[in-house]
């Protein structure tokens, strides 16, 4: 008997999956997951509800509620209608979940042992109007390569481009519509991405057998290059303590939440 950790693409928990999610990501996990448990073999199913993330305090805050209660009435719905359907999961978690807040600062403490996280004092987008920092999401503008006037300050969804807010062209808030952004100081974590390219690549290469298009997709992203990633975010919703994991005091950030 072999065992096989099954899961899928989290479903974000804002608003309510279509058919088209469910056919695209959660059937074909739980397709596998009951071929294999007829088959013989030991089978452990998960998936969840990802609730981090600066959209879901944007919805929370257009419907006038805590971010807390908005993702638990989310999680409820998706989770009653994934009952409904029928799929096979083990377990139906959280990423708000203290089993799934734990493992992210166990991750977290062992790639700072390894020197893979760094602090950094970074320009970000402020607005006056709103009375706050504006994590990337929280900023959306004219994408500087396709022309897209509803990119976001992490990626434009058009052209697939990785951004950063200060690259986009017209600048406004999206919580406020208002365009008196400003960039100031902030000190933040970032995961050192760019030092796995040389990793990655052997990896890939050690895996000839993996479909053509999970190949050149991977391969694209390395030859546009990696960028070290922010990981934390100006927000109160996220994974705490994340400052108190560090293991040198001044690389402390100005913010404990991770978003995970």
């Amino acid at each position: 008997m072999t065992k096989f950790l099954i899961t899928s693409a989290l479903p974000y928990v804002n608003g309510v999956k279509h058919l088209g999610n469910l056919a695209g990501s959660l059937l074909p996990a739980d397709i596998h997951a009951r071929f294999r448990r007829q088959t013989g073999h030991e089978v452990l199913f998960l998936c969840g509800t990802d609730e981090h993330g600066t959209p879901v305090e944007l919805a929370a805050r257009a419907e006038g509620i805590p971010v807390a209660d908005y993702c638990a009435r989310q999680h409820a719905i998706q989770a009653d209608i994934y009952r409904r359907f029928g799929l096979s999961f083990d377990h139906f978690s959280r990423t708000s979940g203290s089993a799934n807040q734990r493992l992210t600062q166990e991750i977290f403490q062992c790639l700072d042992a390894a020197g893979h996280i760094e602090a950094r004092t970074i320009r970000q987008a402020y607005s006056p109007t709103d009375a706050r920092f504006l994590p990337d999401r929280y900023v959306v503008g004219t994408c500087p390569h396709c022309g897209s006037t509803n990119a976001r300050g992490d990626q434009c969804e058009t052209c697939t481009r990785v951004l950063d807010p200060e690259d986009l062209l017209s600048p406004r808030s999206a919580i406020s519509g208002n365009v008196d952004i400003e960039f100031r100081e902030t000190r933040h974590l970032f995961l050192k991405l760019s030092a796995f390219e040389g990793d990655l690549r052997r990896w890939i290469a050690s895996h000839p057998e993996w479909p053509l298009l999970v190949r050149s997709i991977a391969l694209k992203w390395l030859d546009e290059g990696l960028r070290d990633r922010g990981i934390t975010r100006d927000l109160a919703w996220g994974v705490p303590g994340i400052d108190r994991c560090l293991a040198e005091p001044r690389r402390r950030p100005r913010t404990g939440a991770m978003a995970a």
